[in-house]
């Protein structure tokens, strides 16, 4: 099995582990992304066998997916209050701290999470760090980005707007900004980079997450589940 291959089938099993959280009756968010998508394949297979759930997904793309698999979609305004949520992420370190926003969702997802009950995160085993040096994406308003840019050079990143690999011009995300990849490097305090970046002025939303309540890591023979020891 070459690399690709074993990362997929960690990615997969890692999804089908979290899926086993999900109960009848639940409003589950759905996250975006290679490994929520394989979620969203498996949450699809119960819902044709009778489990009754409704979805409040992140994503353009996690939506489509959603309709595709034949679950049912809701929203935040009908149902404002969230059983559990499943979803990827690029980095997570031991304290259960979590980078996401590879897929340029972050803020939805990081809505969804907040208005959960309970967030699951689903990764192969590549996204397990002892220390987080994952650029951290920032979600900003276009007319923004130079702003934004200064701000982040202050608190000691390197800014790179995100661009489009089939258009031209940078990534445009679900809400219409565009996207700063902020190299900090190490990440030695998460919780106090999150409030700096929560006080940049023309940021939207940034992708460090530290609500996560556990993760299932996809392994050969399965998963294998952390949790947060101190919630």
């Amino acid at each position: 099995m070459n690399d690709q291959s074993t990362h997929d089938h960690e990615k997969k099993a890692s999804a089908i582990s979290a899926v086993t959280l999900v109960r009848d009756g639940m409003i589950v968010g759905i996250g975006t992304g290679s490994t929520a998508a394989y979620a969203i394949s498996e949450l699809g297979r119960l819902v044709s066998g009778g489990l009754d759930i409704m979805g409040i997904p992140t994503s353009y793309q996690s939506e489509m997916l959603a309709i595709e698999h034949n679950i049912p979609i809701t929203t935040l305004l009908e149902h404002p209050e969230i059983d559990i949520t499943l979803d990827g992420a690029d980095q997570i370190d031991q304290n259960l701290v979590a980078i996401k926003g590879g897929g340029a969702a972050h803020t939805r997802e990081k809505v969804v999470a907040s208005a959960a009950s309970r967030v699951v995160l689903m990764v192969d085993s590549r996204k397990i760090a002892s220390r987080l040096n994952h650029a951290v994406p920032i979600e900003v308003l276009p007319y923004s980005r130079t702003l934004v840019e200064r701000q982040v050079r202050a608190l000691g990143g390197m800014p790179n707007l995100r661009m489009a690999a089939r258009k031209v011009g940078p990534v445009i995300t679900d809400n219409g900004n565009f996207i700063i990849d902020a190299d900090f490097g190490v990440i030695d305090d998460p919780e106090r980079l999150n409030r700096e970046i929560n006080a940049v002025v023309g940021a939207v939303e940034h992708g460090i997450f530290l609500n996560v309540d556990e993760v299932h890591v996809g392994t050969a023979d399965g998963a294998r589940v952390l949790k947060r020891t101190n919630p």
